[in-house]
This record gives C-alpha cells, structure tokens and sequence, in this order.
C-alpha cells in the first residue's frame, strides 16, 4: 500500500493554506493575470469553496461591481438570498455590524400561497416581496432561475434597482439564459456564466464583499 502523507496544518491555519494553494495553482496555470486586482479575493474564495478553478473564466464581475457591493454593504445593505442555505453561509454577524441582515422569504407562507394563487415560483413571489422592503439591497441567487428573470423584469420596469446582483444559480433549464439577461442589466453583477454555481457559490461571494468591508 503507498503511503500517504498529510500536511500537518493546525486548523486555524487550514483556510490561509488553502488560498497559498490556491495562488500557488493560479499562478502555475498563468491565469493569475487574467483576475483583476479588485475581483481576486472573490475568485479565490470561489475557487475555495468549490475546488473548481474554471471560475476564472466563468465569472463575470461588471466593472467596479466589487467596489460597490463593499460600499453597499458598509451603508447598511441587506442581502436577499433565494435559498435557505445560502442565507446560513454568509456572516451574519459580519453583515449586522454594518446594519444589514440577510434575508430569504422561501419558506414564508405568504409566499408559498401568492406563488400558488398566480401560478408562479416561490422565488419569483420572493423577488416580488423583497422590492417592497426599501431598503438598499443585494440579491445573492444561487438556485432559481426564475428569480434572475423577475429581477431583470422588475429592474426593465423600474420597480427595483439593486446595489448589486450575484446571479450563480446552478442547474440546466433556463439556468444560462437567466444569467444572460442580468449581464444586459446596468445593475452591477457578480454572474457565474454557464450552468455552475449554487447556494454555497452566493454565500462564498456575499462572504468575499463582507471580509473586505
């Protein structure tokens, strides 16, 4: 049997080994020049939180989206997520320093009953019943397409504007063509191209901006 040998790594050290790994890899494939300085702690963690080294070109960060999700954040942004899990991945506590809180309307029943009486999706109802908080607001979509349709459609007519949009639901239906509609948005976005991303890839990003600020 070959041996394997394990790093020993004291588990407060794991994460800061992990992204020298993760430099050291970037760095060895040439693509450390193709992220820009501003976006790099956000592909990083990315990369960390799913071992997947194609978001470096699957992301795609509107010019200066970074800066301005970080500034939304440290003026008190809320974050709406469309799935519970992401919603438990980001630092709240982080979040609430700035006065923000994180919110996901999935589960309210609310939701559940509008989404049944119109014929539509919980996410599109949620999408409906964050517009009415008023309140500046980042939406982190890591499941549900539809939830990308109806910001875009409520953003076409000038129902909402968000701080910031991360569109990286994961899947195979409408999945591509949602995350192509908020890329000819004006609103900054955060949008993993292609059918990648999930819950945990929104909740890494929303971390990402939160260290930062």
């Amino acid at each position: 049997m070959n041996q394997i040998h394990l790093q020993q790594v004291l588990p407060h050290e794991i994460e800061k080994r992990s992204f020298e790994i993760i430099t050291e890899e970037l760095a060895a494939r040439g693509e450390t020049q193709e992220i820009l300085p501003e976006n790099e702690l956000v592909v990083k963690r990315v990369i960390h939180t799913t071992a997947d080294f194609e978001y470096v070109k699957n992301l795609c960060i509107s010019p200066g989206a970074v800066a301005k999700g970080i500034a939304a954040i440290k003026n008190g942004a809320c974050i709406v997520t469309d799935t519970q899990m992401a919603r438990s991945g980001i630092n709240k506590k982080k979040l609430a320093e700035f006065g923000g809180e994180a919110f996901c309307f999935m589960s309210d029943e609310d939701i559940a009953k509008k989404a049944k009486e119109e014929g539509t999706t919980r996410a599109t109802a949620s999408m409906e019943k964050a517009a009415s908080l008023n309140r500046p607001l980042i939406f982190a979509i890591g499941n549900a397409p539809t939830a990308l349709v109806k910001l875009y459609e409520m953003i076409e007519e000038g129902k909402i504007k968000p701080e910031l949009i991360i569109g990286v639901p994961v899947g195979f239906v409408n999945v591509v063509e949602a995350k192509e509609l908020i890329l000819q948005t004006e609103i900054p976005y955060i949008v993993a191209r292609g059918r990648k991303g999930g819950s945990n890839v929104a909740a890494a990003i929303c971390n990402a901006l939160l260290y930062q600020a």
